[in-house]
């Protein structure tokens, strides 16, 4: 089972709680306050892999929770960091965000490492919070939560040269007798529903990686038969080699196949046509396929290399492989996303999105509801079984200016408030 496609769970850990506590030591009255901070909570980090092919494992295991970080300790001891939790892929994987699809990574060489969920600093110890007026505080922090978020995997096959063309063109014939590769050969449409990747060697010794992609038909851009879940695969690779049936042997007219699998490439990336193609004449071997080439040669304008073989008797592919990894050296690899190269220097400023501090409904039943990042982020740091920090906690809602807002929507004396499953009462 080959799986290019994947969405997984992935949340950073938590840091570790604050402590309250003070030096209690024989000849040294008043020590002070001596509560070490919490460590900080593991990252989730993606690393390459070059031995993996697929996201097979991702079928099986697709929530990954880090550690969070040990809890500070007394005698200022400072909690241990957790250590990072490393999620090995395969070479080629684009890890997106499943809210915003912002491309988070782009892993495609061994032992390349991106952080995908960051985890949480640790609170801090009572010793932090020691001022001329309180010496002596009762206070501490709860860990940060961990950035939690649910990713999309994509496996794009990193391949110098990519096979395409209509289903039984013979794709899986022609990788099959020019590699090691056994990919499933049967004479129905779509018997590849994987891709196949081979490495060919060519007699003066050079070596390039061949991938066979499932037939493409008209209509696979938006999603008809197999292409659109493969075609993303071609974004990868530096020349398109495009195989046709000069046969006919299905009925179909070679050149307008040639056009159909062009038009269906143009349509899912308009990059793709920018890729060098080699067209590949394939069963030659058959009767009336070299009338239907002279045909092929005078309706084809562009100007792309055409190469006459029969994979079954194995005629001009010598010639034809010398071609492709000529191909393949002199030309550049293609960004996969975009870039704008206007040849100056720039530091990039990645936008992210403001975190709304807090917003505040009211359900049928009349209960003012508080919710927003950064609210909810200072509650889970609360350490609500100390009444210093409960009130530290109610000075910084009102110095976010929530009690002002609950006053504009009506709240009064004895209304409950709720934020998240906790409820509150309003005292003015």
């Amino acid at each position: 089972m080959f799986v290019d496609r994947v969405k997984i769970y992935v949340k950073g850990g938590d840091g570790g709680n604050g402590m309250v506590a003070f030096r209690r030591e024989k000849y040294v009255p008043m020590g002070g306050p001596a509560g070490g901070d919490g460590g900080k909570g593991a990252d989730v980090v993606f690393e390459v892999d070059e031995g993996l092919r697929t996201l097979m494992d991702f079928r099986y295991q697709r929530h990954f929770k880090a550690t969070r970080g040990e809890h500070g300790m007394s005698k200022n001891q400072h909690g241990r960091n957790s250590k990072d939790m490393i999620v090995k892929v395969p070479p080629g994987t684009v890890v997106s965000d499943v809210e915003t699809n912002e491309i988070i990574a782009d892993l495609t060489e061994h032992g390349q490492k991106a952080v995908i969920a960051k985890g949480g600093r640790g609170g801090r110890g009572n010793s932090r919070f020691a001022t001329p007026s309180n010496p002596a505080p009762q206070l501490s922090e709860h860990g940060e939560p961990g950035i939690e978020r649910e990713v999309i995997l994509e496996l794009k096959l990193l391949a110098d040269a990519g096979l395409v063309g209509f289903p039984s063109v013979g794709k899986s014939t022609l990788l099959s007798v020019v590699s090691s590769a056994r990919p499933k050969i049967a004479e129905y449409h779509f018997t590849t529903i994987a891709p196949n990747l081979g490495m060919v060697e060519t007699e003066d010794g050079r070596s390039f990686v061949l991938a066979d992609l499932p037939g493409l038909i008209e209509g696979a851009h938006s999603g008809v038969g197999l292409g659109h879940q493969f075609l993303r695969h071609i974004e990868r690779t530096r020349v398109i080699v495009h195989v046709i049936d000069m046969a006919a042997t299905e009925g179909r007219d070679p050149y307008e196949d040639y056009l159909t699998i062009n038009n269906e490439l143009r349509e899912y990336n308009l990059r793709l046509t920018e890729r060098p193609q080699i067209i590949v004449a394939n069963k030659m071997e058959m009767p009336g396929a070299e009338e239907n080439l002279q045909k092929f040669k005078e309706q084809v304008q562009e100007d792309f290399p055409i190469f006459p073989i029969s994979a079954i008797t194995r005629q001009g592919l010598r010639d034809l492989l010398f071609v492709i990894a000529d191909k393949i050296e002199e030309t550049p690899e293609f960004p996969l996303h975009e870039e704008e190269d206007t040849g100056v220097h720039r530091v990039l400023y990645k936008h992210e999105a403001d975190q709304t501090e807090f917003v505040i409904t009211r359900d049928s039943a009349g209960t003012f509801i508080l919710s927003g990042d950064a609210v909810e982020k200072l509650f889970k740091m609360t350490d609500f079984s100390r009444d210093e920090s409960v009130n530290r906690f109610a000075r910084q809602l009102r110095g976010m200016g929530v009690d002002e807002a609950l006053r504009e929507k009506g709240a009064k004396n004895g209304d409950t408030v709720k934020l998240l499953e906790f409820e509150f009462e309003f005292i003015e």
